[in-house]
């Protein structure tokens, strides 16, 4: 879950097709913020959700924006307060209304069932994030390769 690991006033932008799993991944952080996963959907007539777990969470999804002029009169920057998690879906089209630091995701099809995400840091706070709530998937991943390792005589 990766609500888990986060701290307050991280930033999401979510780049990807349809499809690719970027509500998905929206969900699970809501349930590792103890908010409601079942509650999460893509905002259809409203472009942000708001959730409450132990941390705000504001779901912003881009992909009914009218025109990029209409972006800076929806609020967005009220968000980055330092508290609320802000995931943004359709991040390409949030033009430079997002912070600079920032954690990017960029969701990809690998198959049918298979999901690629690339994950990028674009500044101090974002990498910090990043390894404290992916740190430990790693670090697990890694050991258990280590484990599957023949002994060396």
């Amino acid at each position: 879950m990766m609500g888990n690991g986060v701290q307050g006033g991280e930033v999401f932008a979510l780049y990807g097709e349809v499809g690719t799993g970027k509500t998905a991944l929206i969900r699970g952080i809501a349930t590792g913020l103890g908010a409601a996963p079942r509650r999460v959907s893509s905002p259809t007539f409203v472009l942000i959700h708001e959730y409450q777990g132990r941390l705000p969470l504001a779901h912003v999804d881009l992909y009914r924006l009218e025109s990029a002029q209409t972006l800076p009169h929806l609020g967005l920057e009220e968000y980055f307060d330092g508290r609320t998690v802000v995931a943004v879906e359709w991040a390409e089209r949030a033009m430079n209304e997002l912070p600079h630091d920032r954690a990017e995701l960029r969701f990809a099809h690998r198959g049918e069932t298979e999901r690629t995400i690339i994950l990028t840091a674009t500044g101090l706070y974002s990498h910090q994030a990043l390894t404290r709530i992916f740190g430990q998937a790693i670090r697990l991943q890694n050991d258990a390769r280590t484990h599957h390792l023949p002994k060396q005589p």
